[in-house]
Formats: C-alpha cells, sequence, structure tokens
C-alpha cells in the first residue's frame, strides 16, 4: 500500500519489526466514531449500544474468559469442527493464499487455520482485522510459534479493514469470520455485511463463516448468562469504556445483566437494566441522559440459524456454497463459500 493511499483512508502506520506491522486510524477518527454512534443510539426510546464497543482491552480479555466457561460452547465445538476439517481445508488453498480474519482475538482458533498455511507455504502472510488493540499483543504471540510468520494487523471496524484489504494488493485471500460474531447483525444488516465481503472478494478468494444453530433455548440461555458472571462484566465494561473514552459518569452498581432468548426471532437478546431512575452526562457526546427504573438498554443480539436458512442467505448475497461442516450434536456449523 503507497503512502497516498494509506494517508487517504486515514491510517497510521507503526512498524515493529521486519515481519510485524499494523495500521491504525487516526485517534481522532476513532474517538469522533465512538461519540456519534453512542450519541446517536443512547437518545432513543429504544435504547441501544453497538456490540462492536465491547471489545476494548479490558472486553477483549473477559471475552477470552467467556470462551472457557462450561456452559459457553460455541467456541470449543467451533475449535473441535475446525481440527475436524484441516485436511479437507487444505484441499481448497494453495501457496498463492494469504489468511485475513475478521476479529483476532488471542488467535487461539487461528492457530488451527495457520498450521494448514504452515504445511504449504514457505513464507504465511496473516492481515487479522479488529477493532481492540488486543490485536497487537496476540500477534507478537502467534510469531514465537510460526518463524515464516508476517503479520500486517488492521485495528478498525471490519468495514474499514475489508476497504483496507480491498485496496491493498491482488493476492487471494482467505476470509475467516470465526465465533459466529456474525449473529450479531440484523437480518438486514447481515445481508449488507455479506454484500460487502463479496464485493471486495476476488474471484478466487474464499470466505470460510462460523454460524450458530438453532437449539434448545436453556442450553443458550445458560451461554449468555453463566454462574459465575463473566458475561454480566462483560456486558457493563461497555459503560465503563464510555466512562474512560467519553467522559462519562455511568454508575455500573445501578445496571444489571439480563439475557433472554426470543425463540420467534430466534436470537439471544442482551441488555442493561436500569435499576433506578437515573441521569446519566456524557461529555464528550455531548448528551444528558434520563433513565426510568427497569428501562433496557439492547447492547446485542446473536441470531441463531437453521442449515436451510444458511443455504438462503448465501444464496441471496451471491455466494456459492462449497462446503458446510458441523459438529457430531449439530449445534454450530462452518460454511466455506466463494463468489458466485
Amino acid at each position: 500500500m503507497n503512502e497516498i493511499m494509506q494517508k487517504n483512508l486515514q491510517y497510521k502506520k507503526y512498524v515493529i519489526d521486519s515481519n510485524l506491522e499494523y495500521f491504525k486510524p487516526h485517534s481522532t477518527k476513532i474517538e469522533k466514531t465512538f461519540a456519534e454512534d453512542v450519541s446517536y443510539s443512547l437518545n432513543r426510546d429504544s435504547k441501544f449500544i453497538s456490540p462492536k464497543y465491547f471489545y476494548d482491552k479490558k472486553g477483549s480479555e473477559l471475552f477470552e474468559q467467556i470462551c472457557s466457561l462450561p456452559e459457553y460452547y460455541p467456541t470449543r465445538t467451533e475449535i473441535e469442527i475446525l481440527k475436524k476439517i484441516k485436511p479437507e481445508l487444505e484441499g481448497y488453498l494453495d501457496v498463492s493464499f494469504r489468511l485475513v480474519e475478521l476479529g483476532s482475538g488471542s488467535s487461539v482458533k487461528t492457530r488451527l487455520i495457520l498450521d494448514v498455511f504452515d504445511k504449504i507455504q514457505d513464507r504465511i502472510e496473516y492481515f487479522p482485522i479488529d477493532i481492540s488493540e488486543i490485536l497487537t499483543e496476540s500477534s507478537e504471540l502467534l510469531q514465537k510459534d510460526y518463524a515464516d510468520l508476517h503479520i500486517t494487523g488492521i485495528v478498525d471496524t471490519y468495514e474499514g479493514g475489508l476497504e483496507f484489504i480491498e485496496k491493498y494488493d491482488d493476492k487471494k485471500n482467505l476470509i475467516i469470520f470465526l465465533g459466529s460474531s456474525y449473529g450479531n447483525f440484523t437480518p438486514s444488516e447481515g445481508k449488507i455485511f455479506l454484500k460487502k465481503i463479496n464485493s471486495i472478494m476476488k474471484k478466487d478468494d474464499l470466505f470460510l463463516i462460523g454460524l450458530d444453530l438453532v437449539k434448545n433455548k436453556d442450553i443458550l440461555e445458560k451461554a449468555y448468562d453463566d454462574s459465575q458472571g463473566t458475561t454480566a462484566k462483560f456486558n457493563l465494561n461497555v459503560l465503563s469504556r464510555i466512562n474512560d473514552e467519553l467522559d462519562a459518569d455511568f454508575d455500573l452498581e445501578n445496571f444489571k445483566h439480563v439475557a433472554k432468548y426470543n425463540e420467534k426471532d430466534q436470537r439471544i437478546e442482551m441488555y442493561l437494566k436500569s435499576l433506578v431512575n437515573q441521569s446519566i452526562i456524557i461529555s464528550k457526546a455531548n448528551i444528558s441522559l434520563k433513565m426510568a427504573q427497569d428501562e433496557l438498554i439492547h447492547t446485542e443480539h446473536s441470531h441463531k440459524y437453521t442449515l436451510s436458512q444458511i443455504e438462503s442467505m448465501m444464496n441471496q448475497t451471491d455466494f456459492e456454497i462449497k462446503e458446510i461442516w458441523m459438529d457430531e450434536k449439530e449445534n454450530y456449523s462452518l460454511s466455506l463459500v466463494s463468489k458466485k
């Protein structure tokens, strides 16, 4: 990427060493976007906060703890599937592919994919896209285990990172979106996002996506409201982030984590429930907020899918399905698709 293009996209480049660099939007752009989003979403009768703001450093660390909880089946089930499909996945790749990941987390599952690349490539290129700067820490850890790994990180939203990738070069990409994060989108938002991915893909690119499947309500609600209260801390942390970054005065003791499964819409819904009548000031978003007792702030929904819905969704967004892999209990799926 040349310097003019880098400037036009409003990124600053940080070089750690010859095999690790990352790009990050200028901080004023990040802060302004966060403030604008919060101002819009909390100035409504039905208040909400986008789940993409869960993932500051503390939020990312809490989510990694969630992934290890006995109630939280998606992570261990996805790992189980990834281990099983490694030989099949290798058959779809060659030396000309790079790995692009939407959301890097601690890169536990990333290693399973990198193992496949390591078998067929002498030099691996990995482009993680993550809104959290934990990306840089996880990237440094990966380099210790993969000597021939070259990492170009993008600390940005998925949409911003995808635009970066589109303009970067002509190399083939395996884009991966694991962890069932796609379920956070509404159906209409999800289709727009899939079309966005399709639009930046070249004809030989591949896309691997994790999608959670419809199952028993009790299993779902326990997964999103665990007995140790880790998910509650994760949900409440978004208010701490607003306090820290936007100069707000949320009192976390005045809110409670709520998670319930909406069977009609096939989705888990997470909220922060106001326990008292209260007023909050968010200085950098320029708003003063009044909340009534029992009023809710919606923070996340996580949609669950049937196989027929997955097939229809991919067809409507111009993808051709190569494979759909599932675990033995059919709790979770991984779909490998290409452009039609």
